[in-house]
């Protein structure tokens, strides 16, 4: 059972850090759900996600605040807007274009629909 917990764990990670780079993946959930896995099966790797340099404040923030710091919403829509809005420029049809505004608008939305903290 705990090789299927790290497996889904390093999965986890795996897709988190995926979702950093492309704008539909969600980064926090799988980062939050390694998180799980890890403290069923490996906390010293759990442990290594919460105090990580970059991914850990973030992660931490979300566990106790249930919120996102203000800087990361900004950066987060803003590399989102950018990464969508090349992707449309690079795509020449005008449907999968208005189909990824729509993604744009709606996870925007959905970001900025968590709490805001400091």
């Amino acid at each position: 059972m705990r090789l299927l917990w790290v497996s889904g764990g390093v999965l986890a990670v795996a897709l988190g850090v995926l979702g950093m780079f492309l704008p539909v993946l969600p980064t926090v959930p799988f980062l939050l759900l390694a998180t799980f896995c890890f403290a069923r099966s490996a906390p010293k790797w759990k442990d290594k996600l919460l105090h990580h340099p970059f991914i850990g404040k973030p992660l931490r923030d979300w566990l106790q605040y249930k919120g996102i710091r203000k800087k990361e919403k900004i950066f987060s829509v803003a590399f989102l807007w950018a990464s969508i809005l090349l992707s449309a420029y690079f795509v020449e049809l005008l449907w999968i274009r208005i189909l990824l505004l729509i993604v744009a608008v709606a996870v925007t939305v959905h970001i900025l629909s968590f709490k805001t903290i400091r």
